[in-house]
């Protein structure tokens, strides 16, 4: 797989794993994430292949389901990420304008990914419902209880996305997985998209929440600052990789590159890019707070500063950080 390919195997120092499942059931898609601008090939070019992807007009519904104990310091940022897509603050360059790009991803009908997503509800399970140590077939199982029971609505618009907190272990995250999406068919006969983001603090910070922990490969390098801390930076980061992937290829027929199996995303075509001049141990030039030196370079609501992945321009053809 991965490390089949020279090229990458030349990169795996500064390779951050995400893996992405899509289904009918389960298939597990890994990617690798740090690779620098100048090195993305011609061939890394997104196709459409006339599946359905994520439209508008209507919002896309996020439904956040909170998998064991989250501290509110990491809850807010969160959702203050996802407030972001829908209350655009006066700086230019933020979570709106990033998700831009996106607009550029379009179905066979012309229509284009929604430009809009909202945080529709949130659910909690503190007491563990699954234990601590959860199989993916496990959350599959867990997303379509939530939606049979009408706990949550079945939204074919919606995703259903579960976060693990820090003391959680999940199968394959850590391992070649930072965050998956997938998707299953609820009582109501409809498919609908879910995922997963687990919290990588003490897990696995230097493959899922590089750049603001040092690299768990190659050269060990300065740990950037990270504006809402590490575990929430990370998740956030892995959260906007998963929805890019989510709404542009929602059941492995829309926009990918290579193998269905083991496709490049929106995102994952372009890994560890976050800044103009980005190459392999180095995210790219970034905004530097002055006062705490966190790194960022998005805004969002609430004061909240984010750092989130350049994502493929299907118009510009390039991997495009936020502006």
């Amino acid at each position: 797989m991965l490390f089949k390919s020279l090229r990458l195997f030349l990169l795996l120092p500064f390779n951050i794993l995400i893996a992405l499942a899509i289904a009918p059931v389960s298939q597990a898609l890994n990617h690798t994430l740090n690779q620098p601008s100048s090195l993305v090939p011609p061939s890394t070019i997104l196709t459409y292949h006339g599946g359905p992807i994520l439209n508008g007009p209507s919002p896309i519904s996020i439904y956040l389901i909170w998998y064991g104990s989250f501290y509110q310091k990491d809850r807010a940022p969160i959702t203050d990420f996802f407030a972001s897509f829908s209350n655009p603050t006066a700086k230019t360059t933020t979570v709106a304008t990033w998700w831009n790009t996106i607009l550029s991803y379009k179905d066979k009908a012309g229509n284009s990914v929604s430009s809009k997503i909202r945080l529709a509800k949130q659910l909690g399970d503190v007491k563990y419902s699954l234990g601590k140590n959860v199989k993916r077939a496990q959350i599959t199982t867990y997303v379509k209880n939530k939606v049979d029971t009408k706990l949550l609505p079945s939204d074919p618009n919606g995703i259903y996305l579960v976060l693990t907190s820090k003391d959680v272990v999940v199968e394959q995250f850590c391992m070649n997985s930072c965050g998956f999406h997938s998707s299953i068919v609820t009582s109501t006969k409809r498919r609908v998209v879910y995922a997963h983001v687990g919290d990588p603090a003490v897990q696995c910070p230097g493959l899922c929440a590089w750049p603001y922990a040092i690299p768990a490969y190659g050269p060990p390098g300065l740990a950037l600052v990270a504006p809402n801390g590490i575990g929430a930076d990370g998740i956030i980061m892995n959260i906007a990789t998963v929805l890019a992937g989510a709404t542009t290829n929602p059941f492995m027929s829309g926009h990918f590159q290579g193998n269905a199996l083991a496709p490049l995303e929106a995102v994952t075509a372009c890994p560890g890019i976050f800044g103009a001049g980005a190459y392999p141990g180095y995210p790219g030039d970034l905004k530097v707070d002055q006062m705490s030196k966190a790194s960022y370079n998005a805004y969002g609501v609430n004061g909240r500063k984010f750092l989130l992945p350049a994502m493929w321009d299907p118009v510009q053809i390039n991997c495009k950080v936020v502006t």
